[in-house]
């Protein structure tokens, strides 16, 4: 596996303790296990490949829903996988992002093909970065050409070194502005986190207030997501929730629980499987964005080759990935 597909990995997973959210969709089931049956032995498939503990949760077309755990919340103790526990929604935040953005667009306070240099002038430039060339849509699309480059943890020494360190939006853009773009904008696709960060900027400049408080008023209070919070540069989480693990090589696992997200603007949100479920069946059923803006929102585009690697057939739209399941 190549590094740049480790972290993706690492952006997808995070940890070795994995939480899953899961929709289902209806239509007829097929013949075998009960949808609780089958989840329980998808958790323990999961867990047989090295995750230290699963917890999924299934949501019915009818509304029930199901919730198996496997695994250890802690590899000390040995306490069991908590049915209702918190964990970082990482980059699954970025959907939250862009549905403000979207929102935002419908209301004509910002447009997709607004350049980043029409919000933040001068933020985006040198070496062949080029802020009055790229467009909000491709941010949302990672077809920006941004170099990604967040600091992250390649061995334990980092991790205990690092792992308390506050970045503000501005240090983490000059990062990815020491590096040349990946590609012209609009001309490839590659995953950047710094995108995302620049987002987060252009709500706050476009609303007056940062992003994670228009993402606590325009979508987790009216929905009554009451679990899923933003805590800042706090290196907690919510109780209950499982230990996370990384590995940095063999016989390195280290638990990495406590730390600050490094984008911690956009990457500090926690929920539950409870409440991820809810933000995303609202979303799809179109109680979040206008008919137009969702349907912009599920227009995709092919992820890179190489991250094909991690996501088989996998496709970008603007905040949401798309893959084609069995």
């Amino acid at each position: 596996m190549t590094s740049t597909v480790r972290k993706h990995l690492a952006m997808a997973l995070g940890v070795a303790t994995l939480f899953a959210a899961v929709v289902a969709t209806a239509g007829a089931q097929p013949a075998g296990p009960s949808p609780a049956e089958q989840l329980r032995q998808d958790t323990e498939a999961i867990h047989a490949l090295g995750v230290s503990g699963v917890q999924a949760r299934v949501i019915a077309p009818d509304g029930r829903q199901s919730v198996a755990t496997s695994g250890t919340a802690d590899l000390n103790t040995g306490r069991p996988v908590p049915s209702d526990g918190y964990f970082r929604m990482a980059s699954t935040s970025k959907t939250l992002v862009a549905t403000v953005v979207l929102q935002l667009e419908a209301e004509g306070r910002l447009s997709l093909a607004d350049t980043v240099d029409q919000w933040l002038p001068g933020m985006v430039q040198g070496n062949g970065n080029d802020g009055s060339r790229i467009t909000i849509r491709q941010l949302l699309q990672h077809t920006s050409g941004i170099h990604d480059d967040l600091p992250g943890y390649t061995t334990p020494e980092e991790y205990y070194q690092q792992r308390h360190d506050v970045y503000h939006p501005e240090q983490l853009v000059t990062r990815a502005m020491a590096h040349a773009p990946d590609f012209p904008p609009g001309e490839g696709w590659e995953y950047s986190n710094t995108g995302y960060v620049l987002l987060g900027v252009i709500i706050q400049k476009a609303t007056g207030q940062p992003a994670h408080q228009e993402i606590e008023d325009r979508i987790l209070r009216p929905l009554g997501l009451d679990q899923t919070r933003w805590m800042g540069t706090s290196p907690t989480l919510p109780r209950p929730h499982a230990q996370a693990y990384q590995l940095f090589g063999p016989g390195s696992r280290v638990d990495v629980t406590d730390q600050i997200p490094v984008d911690y603007e956009n990457l500090s949100f926690v929920t539950t499987t409870r409440d991820e479920n809810g933000f995303l069946r609202a979303l799809l059923a179109g109680r979040l964005l206008p008919t137009r803006q969702l349907a912009e929102m599920k227009q995709t585009v092919p992820v890179s080759a190489e991250v094909q690697q991690l996501w088989p057939g996998g496709r970008y739209g603007l905040g949401l990935v798309e893959r084609p399941l069995s």
